[in-house]
């Protein structure tokens, strides 16, 4: 299907990005997953090449593009040709953001160079041991003491836990408060600041999952992000952004795997013909077809809503809720279509399907997204009783 969304430029952006991830990514994605996190190399080679924050502001290394299509272009090229662990699109798209519209200007001018050129990795720390989605639940404190903030806790499940320079910690402010919330950068080699174990996971071999300690780290009041007190609200603004990211990239690979499949089911061979000459391989391909390009057209208009600053947290949870649960039939699929083949890593369908478990669980899951959709058609029984 022709996605009417992109222009001339923008399929003209797409081939530079494809070139980038074929040559400095995908041959190397073997060895990062054996490695169990990618080569922090990647993000300087990807910042001199401009693929870091395309909408970061000159002065600070950025192309100024006020358009989200060449991010989302980053995005689906990383996932179809490039590695899934390398997560581009955590660096630029989820928590760059938080710096370049929450912080002051002394914060920009010190940490979005380095954030653009890929010097300095990012990450964001939400989840803890004994909470998931619950931010009210957040046991991680932050106490003011002078010209700093003592800072105690425990996060886990953290992208980019590993290779991070800086994280975004969201530590409650106000015991007395279930939203009082402050977001604060916390800087690789801070006294009392640890990393844990690197977590074993299902998929994403490539991408490093740790925990993350906070032994009383002292955080100058110069690295509180925002207004104390304002991070639960600061978080939710983020989250329709979020959510439409991760919804890109499910789409991504979904069409991915539909296309490998469909290579696949041309070549093998059973009972004298390929098995895509099976009535059954036909409707159930068509089917996926029609799913994909349906959901695809979805996706793309939430993209024009964000550029349009219209997006909403409705709309963004219905694209995660939609790709993620289409992705994960899509998978199923392919897998069943390659028979036995499937089920061997060392087909790529196989990893695939690992890797796509995750995506009906973060960024929020499937259940809460159908919590959000249906509060926002009022069916809320805090308001209906």
């Amino acid at each position: 299907m022709r996605r009417l969304i992109f222009e001339p430029e923008h399929e003209q952006f797409r081939q530079t990005v494809r070139h980038f991830m074929e040559t400095e990514v995908a041959p190397h994605a073997e060895a990062w997953r054996e490695a169990g996190q990618v080569d922090r190399a990647i993000y300087r080679k990807a910042g001199e090449a401009g693929l870091l924050c395309t909408w970061a502001e000159e002065r600070h290394g950025g192309a100024g593009i006020d358009d989200f299509r060449f991010e989302q272009i980053i995005i689906e090229e990383n996932m179809s040709h490039g590695d899934i662990g390398f997560y581009i699109n955590l660096h630029s798209d989820l928590v760059a953001p938080y710096i370049a519209k929450l912080g002051n200007a002394e914060q920009k001018d010190r940490f979005m160079p380095g954030i653009v050129s890929g010097e300095t990795i990012l990450a964001v720390a939400m989840t803890e041991p004994s909470t998931g989605s619950d931010l009210a639940g957040m046991r991680t404190r932050a106490v003011e003491d002078g010209d700093a903030w003592v800072l105690n806790g425990a996060k886990t499940y953290i992208s980019n836990g590993i290779l991070s320079d800086i994280v975004v910690v969201a530590a409650r402010t106000d015991p007395a408060k279930p939203h009082g919330i402050a977001l604060f950068l916390v800087e690789r080699g801070m006294e009392g600041f640890e990393r844990g174990r690197k977590l074993a996971k299902m998929g994403l071999k490539s991408q490093d999952t740790a925990e993350l300690f906070f032994n009383d780290v002292r955080v100058p009041q110069a690295n509180l992000l925002g207004e104390a007190g304002q991070g639960f609200r600061y978080l939710s603004r983020f989250l329709a952004q979020e959510r439409l990211v991760a919804a890109i990239g499910f789409m991504a690979t979904a069409q991915t795997a539909f296309d490998i499949t469909l290579d696949y089911v041309k070549e093998r061979r059973a009972f004298g013909k390929a098995i895509g000459a099976f009535q059954n391989t036909r409707f159930r391909m068509a089917e996926l077809r029609s799913e994909l390009d349906m959901a695809q057209t979805y996706i793309d208009q939430c993209v024009l809503l964000l550029n349009a600053g219209e997006l909403t947290a409705e709309d963004a949870s219905s694209a995660k809720l939609v790709s993620s649960e289409l992705e994960a039939r899509v998978m199923d699929a392919c897998v069943q279509l390659h028979g036995g083949a499937g089920y061997m890593d060392e087909y790529r369908i196989s990893r695939m399907y690992s890797d796509a478990r995750i995506s009906r669980i973060f960024a929020g899951t499937s259940e809460i997204m159908k919590e959000i959709i249906g509060r926002g058609l009022g069916l809320d029984e805090r308001k209906m009783n």
